[in-house]
């Protein structure tokens, strides 16, 4: 068993979802992703979130949220999984291993992916066989269900909803409509599409 991750990283998934990029004061675009490690549009998503964070990451947030889809057989062990990922501060780094490796999410992988990051693989062991971070995975699904998710991935853009795999240069847009100030912030529970 891997040691423990150091307390300095722990996070409380609970109060703080995975977030990269800008701080939340100084993001120009925030972009909460509602996302399933199963999912292959959502795995396409990811060079063009790369490359957007590549090009603004000072100007863009990014905030991940969990959305398994049902017919994901391991989707839902993987989103426990990869909370547990951010409570030992290793999220995005085990974010990407996931999506790397979307044909191997069996437990035995999900508890091998945390030995290969040097996480506590006995915390993982719970995450995945039991109910440990269930309740993060469900808050997050029942925030998607309440804005009308009803697929992956969804993005919302300062409040405007996005779906599917957009182009990058849609992200780009939106940042320079705010940064003129010709689009305006709005609350994520304020769906509707970005135009």
């Amino acid at each position: 068993m891997a040691s423990a991750a150091p307390a300095a990283r722990a996070q409380d998934p609970l109060e703080n979802p995975p977030a990269k990029g800008a701080s939340a004061d100084a993001a120009i675009l925030e972009i909460v992703e509602f996302s399933d490690f199963e999912c292959p549009f959502c795995a396409r998503a990811i060079p063009v979130i790369d490359s957007l964070m590549a090009r603004h990451g000072d100007e863009v947030r990014v905030v991940y949220r969990h959305f398994p889809l049902p017919m994901h057989s391991h989707a839902e062990s993987a989103a426990r999984a990869a909370v547990e990922a951010h409570r030992q501060g290793a999220f995005w780094e085990y974010h990407d291993l996931l999506f790397r490796n979307q044909d191997a999410l069996t437990d035995v992988d999900l508890i091998g992916y945390a030995d290969s990051l040097g996480l506590d693989t006995g915390r993982f062991e719970e995450a995945v066989r039991g109910e440990a971070h269930a309740e993060r995975v469900a808050a997050d699904v029942a925030l998607a269900r309440s804005l009308g998710v009803r697929g992956t991935p969804t993005f919302y853009v300062n409040g405007y909803r996005v779906v599917g795999v957009p182009p990058v240069w849609v992200f780009e847009q939106a940042i320079a409509a705010f940064e003129e100030g010709t689009a305006k912030k709005r609350p994520l529970q304020a769906a509707g599409a970005f135009r």
